[in-house]
């Protein structure tokens, strides 16, 4: 969940994007050393995305069907530690 401008949270919790990292209840994660770690992933996760994208790019793939793979790839994510209701 992102949320930018409105939210009376300190800087600390703000992403590199502008948006919150938010604890499932809603909260924001406070623990600085976690938002750090969560920055860090979300960089070399924009990075790999922006190399894999131009790599397509030049070989001549089609820049939209790219991006739609890309975008299913992270739908496709599971989160191993979802408790069943």
């Amino acid at each position: 969940m992102s949320s930018k401008g409105n939210d009376k949270s300190g800087a600390a919790n703000r992403g590199k994007g502008g948006h919150i990292w938010r604890q499932p209840d809603g909260h924001p994660v406070s623990c600085v050393e976690k938002i750090k770690v969560l920055n860090q992933n979300l960089d070399e996760i924009r990075q790999l995305a922006q190399d894999a994208l131009e790599d397509a790019i030049l070989m001549g793939c089609d820049e939209t069907q790219v991006r739609a793979v890309l975008q299913t790839l992270v739908e496709d994510l599971q989160n191993p530690y979802r408790k069943d209701k």
